[in-house]
């Protein structure tokens, strides 16, 4: 069963959107599904389903909700772009960690208090996981191809629970040098693990839509379920 409810946010000024998938039975865990650019649409959507199929209870929350509340843009429409640009150059980092927290608690009210949560987040919520694994009590996050991760390599010793980072050689938001900085920073942490995808780019593992790189795409995904497997449950 799947159903958007809303949360209240951390500081009181309003409640946000969350899209929940559940599964038949008890949850085996939680998993966020943090959007990329192109806010909750349907393939952050249909990833909650599939999670669910799989035994976990899956929740989406619209970090967007300050600025452009219930957006949902096609990226494959070249003209959706400026739109969701305009609306991450303002997108508050620091305020989305504290969503991204509010929907841990949410996840745990639903789910039970002693089921573990863990957070898939791709391209801007790529970004999200590695923030939420230095600043939030996440028992386990992944981040496919996340954007300006390079500005809290200060906190990688915060990083206590497993982080997993899914990195194509051609991201055209991420450069090769912004790659080996966060190699370098990255890689002492026996906390994270960084899978480089050679000849990929940006959005390689999405779920629908002409980016897709199909055999790249199963690859991260296999290693992402058997990361969830062994962390969350």
């Amino acid at each position: 069963m799947s159903f958007t409810t809303k949360i209240h946010s951390y500081d009181g000024v309003g409640k946000f959107n969350v899209y929940v998938a559940e599964p038949e039975g008890r949850p085996r865990g939680a998993v966020l599904v943090i959007q990329e650019i192109f806010g909750v649409d349907t393939d952050i959507r249909w990833r909650c389903d599939l999670l669910a199929q799989s035994g976990y209870l899956a929740i989406a929350p619209d970090l967007f909700w300050r600025l452009d509340p219930g957006m949902e843009l096609d990226p494959d429409v070249k003209s959706n772009l400026k739109r969701s640009v305009d609306v991450v150059m303002r997108f508050n980092t620091d305020k989305g960690v504290h969503d991204v927290q509010s929907t841990i608690n949410k996840a745990r009210e639903i789910a039970g208090s002693k089921v573990k949560v863990g957070l898939v987040g791709y391209c801007l919520g790529g970004r999200m996981a590695a923030y939420a694994s230095a600043r939030t009590d996440i028992d386990a996050a992944v981040s496919y191809y996340g954007v300006q991760i390079e500005r809290m390599l200060d906190e990688k010793d915060a990083i206590r629970n497993p982080l997993m980072l899914h990195m194509p050689e051609f991201d055209e938001h991420v450069g090769k040098e912004i790659q080996a900085q966060i190699h370098a920073a990255f890689d002492r942490n026996p906390q994270i693990t960084i899978f480089d995808y050679p000849g990929e780019h940006h959005g390689f593992a999405c779920t629908l839509g002409k980016r897709r790189s199909e055999a790249a795409a199963a690859l991260a995904d296999q290693r992402t379920s058997d990361f969830l497997s062994e962390h969350i449950g």
